[in-house]
């Protein structure tokens, strides 16, 4: 009498069967992980989130410079826009950043990583919208507040005046008034919360010291921006989301 002495598996096969497959090398598989989980993380900074840290200290008091932060793209998909007081990243405009701020991550493996996302890449400004398209900003009220279409903005609790009596560009702005707008279609106008301090649209209106005074890119294209910064991530002592201000609540839409 033979007797069989196979083995079938839970999925059918016996026992035979499985001793005739092998599995990949370990080099091979983690090649394989090493390259799935770089297409994933290039997929999520295309689509959904993006690592950038904070260049300047123009947005002071809330983001200090070399801030790590966290950019999400998935609310300005579709008719979605940014909206007044949203902290946006977009693209130099053209003649905003300077050379050190443009340069971005310097080694092979740093410039590698800030491709698919993992690292913060560099080219980049981040400020805080203030008018959208149609929009007229006029700097500055009595009270030194910028005023959005006749209704004043109340940014006491994010604006650094270092020693301004205004929420003007620089110190001489508070003695000389400035109207910029309607914005055009496609258009923003983009401020730093440290007002002294942030090479911006109001900056280009016309300071003295900015490039191609008055003839320079004032607003920022819409299709420049990457996104709204979600959340401050490093350092962890101070990681927190970032939210919209009420005062710009109050300015309805």
């Amino acid at each position: 009498m033979t007797v069989d002495d196979s083995r079938a598996s839970p999925d059918g096969t016996s026992s035979e069967d499985h001793k005739g497959k092998k599995g990949l090398p370990l080099w091979q598989e983690t090649i394989l992980l090493l390259a799935v989980a770089i297409l994933l993380a290039a997929g999520v900074k295309a689509f959904f989130v993006q690592s950038f840290y904070i260049p300047s200290g123009s947005m002071e008091p809330g983001l200090v410079k070399n801030d790590r932060i966290l950019v999400e793209k998935p609310s300005y998909w579709f008719a979605g826009a940014p909206q007044r007081g949203d902290v946006i990243v977009f693209k130099d405009p053209g003649g905003w950043l300077d050379a050190e701020e443009s340069a971005g991550p310097s080694s092979l493996v740093e410039r590698a990583m800030a491709k698919v996302g993992l690292y913060p890449a560099g080219g980049h400004l981040v400020k805080r919208v203030i008018g959208v398209p149609g929009d007229t900003i006029h700097c500055c009220d009595q009270q030194g507040r910028l005023v959005v279409n006749g209704h004043p903005l109340d940014e006491s609790a994010e604006v650094a005046r270092s020693g301004q009596k205004c929420d003007g560009p620089e110190v001489d702005s508070c003695a000389r008034a400035w109207t910029v707008g309607p914005v055009p279609s496609g258009r923003l106008f983009v401020m730093g919360d440290n007002r002294a301090h942030s090479a911006d649209s109001a900056y280009h209106v016309c300071h003295p010291r900015a490039v191609g005074c008055g003839t320079g890119p004032v607003f920022v294209p819409t299709s420049d921006v990457v996104g709204k910064v979600a959340a401050l991530v490093w350092p962890p002592g101070r990681a927190h989301l970032l939210h919209r201000p009420a005062g710009f609540s109050a300015l309805g839409r």
